[in-house]
């Protein structure tokens, strides 16, 4: 029997027991973040020893994390660099690939042209034979006319690259769907179904690929899902995932923006050298047969891109996962018509990705429904989720800005204590030895940026380093504070809609990143 609530998007649309025992597993997360951050107030002003200890011990742990996820960081960039180098082409020639074919769906808003031309231009230029490519304009109907006429000039444009090529328009105000990227892929993935019905090609033969209108594609990118589609364990019940980097207009991204965007590739990163760990984000590769199987994209909620693998974990009763590519897709820093826009723009995007947080309830209200699962992944999942939700709304808080509260709120007696003399020195001395995580990431950041464009100033590669200072003020206001955002309004009930990014880059002129190559050594 089919897990019947596979496209359940919040508590809203079940009734009786199975609405509460969702709604609280809503709460769970947005509960537990403001648990910990009022209870370390409390604590510092009723019980300072304690909570002195507490951020000691924290501080500690957060070094060892550190320096675990700095590993793990570097060891990805190796991977990458060494990918990059390999003669693709020649790993899939050994193999039987002839029957493989690639879908590429590109839903599209309100992106300038020459956004979505970048894209189309690095996929003509990708080695792939393109008589065994679908290429699928998915663009919104509630647009008008401008979003047609940019996928008829695509079409024009393209088509006598691509013999497959089909254009679709995603109905507005649609019963049961919410407006956003999820919906329209889903409805251009619908669609494109019958048209490969048509062509009588089998689906376990086709690698889909949903791309963010902003995507660029190495050359060799799709040999490389291939190759892994060909070789890894179970293909059809496997996701493709590569590592996005923000690459496309980072010399024209404030300091703050390329240091998120920098920051979400290296967690990105970090995730790739725990495939155990790995969901889909963004721009991502699957199996069209798997992709049918689970209906398609979801399309009444806001992170699709993610859901999509917790979709086939519970779809596939915990035989499905995500493989690693360590292998990019080059796409935009968020970059708005000025400063202030930018910064909304970016506060935005993060609590969109950060919206994530409602996989916490479907994941584990799924894990409650389907008895087949073992435990022991149940359990797995449900606790690195967690962790994950609470690190995130939580821990740059605890570190950069409650660590001191003993010392305000903790009375005489405490400030007359040798812990409290000590607090502040050790915990600046745990940060200290925990800048390694700053230094590895200046290093590794400088190593992939792409060459300045023409007439850069000198001094903005500088920035590129200087900029990293700006990290613990970061990881509160664009890391922590919208983490938060979008928990405490999971935990109320107020479900948010999709928020596009919008994309901007003040040369309309688009580089192609294909044949970028990481070159400095770490």
């Amino acid at each position: 029997m089919l897990y019947q609530y596979l496209h359940t998007a919040n508590a809203k649309e079940l009734v009786g027991k199975n609405r509460l025992i969702f709604r609280v597993l809503e709460i769970i997360p947005g509960l537990a973040a403001w648990a910990t951050l009022l209870g370390m107030v409390l604590a510092s002003w009723l019980a300072p020893i304690g909570a002195a200890i507490f951020i000691i011990l924290f501080d500690l742990y957060w070094l060892v994390k550190t320096i675990y996820l700095s590993v793990h960081l570097r060891g990805n960039w190796k991977r990458i660099t060494h990918n990059l180098k390999i003669d693709w082409r020649e790993r899939v020639d050994k193999l039987k690939w002839d029957h493989v074919w690639q879908v590429v769906i590109l839903p599209f808003y309100k992106e300038l042209f020459e956004i979505s031309d970048g894209l189309l231009a690095s996929v003509a230029g990708a080695d792939w034979p393109k008589d065994r490519m679908i290429i699928v304009l998915a663009h919104e109907e509630r647009v008008g006319e401008g979003a047609r006429d940019i996928s008829k000039k695509l079409r024009d444009k393209y088509k006598n690259i691509f013999p497959h090529i089909l254009e679709t328009e995603h109905p507005a105000n649609f019963p049961g769907e919410i407006p956003g990227k999820g919906s329209n892929a889903a409805w251009a993935g619908r669609k494109t179904k019958e048209y490969i019905d048509s062509l009588k090609i089998p689906y376990e033969n086709i690698l889909v690929s949903s791309f963010d209108i902003d995507t660029q594609v190495p050359k060799q990118y799709f040999l490389v899902t291939t190759y892994h589609f060909l070789t890894v364990e179970d293909p059809i019940h496997t996701s493709y995932q590569p590592v996005p980097l923000y690459h496309n207009n980072i010399w024209e991204a404030p300091a703050f923006s390329r240091v998120v965007a920098n920051s979400g590739s290296f967690w990105q990163m970090m995730q790739q050298e725990r495939p155990e760990r790995l969901a889909t984000f963004s721009s991502h590769s699957m199996s069209f047969k798997a992709l049918v199987e689970v209906d398609f994209w979801q399309k009444n909620m806001v992170s699709e891109d993610s859901r999509i693998f917790w979709q086939g974990l519970l779809r596939y009763k915990g035989g499905y996962k995500s493989q690693p590519l360590s292998y990019p897709v080059y796409m935009d820093a968020n970059v708005g018509r000025n400063l202030w826009e930018t910064i909304k723009n970016v506060y935005k995007q993060q609590r969109r990705w950060a919206w994530g947080a409602e996989n916490f309830s479907y994941t584990v209200f799924g894990f409650i429904k389907i008895p087949e699962i073992s435990l022991r992944k149940k359990l797995y999942f449900t606790m690195i989720m967690f962790e994950g939700l609470w690190s995130w709304a939580t821990n740059a808080i605890l570190m950069f800005f409650l660590g001191w509260l003993p010392l305000a709120l903790g009375g005489e007696i405490f400030n007359s204590t040798i812990l409290a003399f000590n607090l502040p020195r050790a915990t600046r001395l745990i940060m200290t030895f925990a800048m390694i995580g700053i230094v590895t990431s200046i290093l590794i950041s400088t190593s992939l940026l792409p060459p300045p464009p023409e007439k850069t100033p000198k001094r903005k590669s500088i920035y590129m380093i200087v900029q990293w200072l700006l990290m613990p003020a970061i990881l509160i206001i664009f890391g922590s504070i919208p983490a938060l955002d979008a928990q405490t309004r999971l935990m109320l009930g107020r479900y948010m809609g999709f928020w596009v990014t919008p994309k901007f880059r003040k040369s309309a002129e688009i580089e192609n990143r294909s044949e970028a190559v990481p070159i400095a050594k770490v």
